[in-house]
């Protein structure tokens, strides 16, 4: 099984607890963003004045998470189990709000649901990261800030790593435009996509997608690469 996060983490101890052979091929490496997190200090210098915080993976909420911790009254929102779980963990305190599918565009339609009037919002992101939660935020009222809180950049992986692999799992869109750039359209024989969005952003990269997780998750993740696996042994060798 191979994993392309920058960090094997939640997804590869997953995979490990259901037997797999996990290979780590990390594609992406974090870096300080264009002003240097100068914008993301700004607004967290003044975090008060706003009502919510929100986060779209763990390493955004690594860089929020302390100051977080600082102001209470701040309600807390992330798109998923393992961004919710590293802020908790840095805030010192439960997430307020994690959308039951995990999406960025669902995440704003569970927090327009909670907001009855217009608030304040800040939403820490990654350079490349989907400008959809901010805009929807927006164009529902409220009064919401974009930063970069961290940069992602391209790594050229050894491809003798993928040999002999037979699944690959996909958990963000980046990780598949990291793959055909590293890699080209070659692929193992199974690849399994977390969402409709990672999916689609590895087919229009020229991947052929054999399974999207039922549940937008790390867990779902692994549930569908489990399903995959066993529907593949069913139908023997090829």
């Amino acid at each position: 099984m191979l994993v392309t996060r920058e960090r094997l983490g939640e997804l590869g101890r997953l995979l490990a607890e259901r037997g797999a052979d996990v290979v780590h091929v990390p594609l992406i490496v974090v870096t300080e963003p264009a002003d240097s997190g100068l914008a993301l200090q700004r607004e967290l210098a003044r975090l008060d004045r706003y009502s919510w915080l929100v986060v779209t993976s763990p390493t955004g909420a690594e860089r929020v998470g302390e100051v977080a911790a600082l102001h209470p009254l701040v309600k807390l929102a992330a798109v998923g189990t393992a961004t919710q779980q590293s802020l908790a963990a840095l805030a010192g305190r439960p997430v307020d709000l994690v959308p039951h599918r995990q999406l960025a565009a669902v995440l704003a339609e569970e927090l327009i649901g909670r907001c009855t009037e217009p608030v304040k919002i800040l939403v820490a992101q990654a350079d490349i990261a989907s400008e959809v939660l901010a805009s929807e935020l927006s164009r529902a009222g409220h009064d919401v800030t974009s930063v970069t809180a961290y940069a992602t950049a391209l790594v050229e992986p050894d491809v003798t790593a993928i040999e002999d692999a037979d699944v690959l799992t996909l958990a963000s869109g980046s990780a598949a435009a990291g793959w055909v750039n590293a890699f080209g359209a070659q692929q193992p024989l199974i690849v399994v996509a977390i969402g409709p969005s990672t999916a689609e952003r590895a087919r229009e990269n020229g991947l052929k997608v054999d399974g999207v997780a039922a549940e937008h998750s790390l867990e779902g993740l692994v549930d569908e690469v489990v399903h995959q696996v066993t529907l593949r042994q069913a139908e023997g060798p090829r």
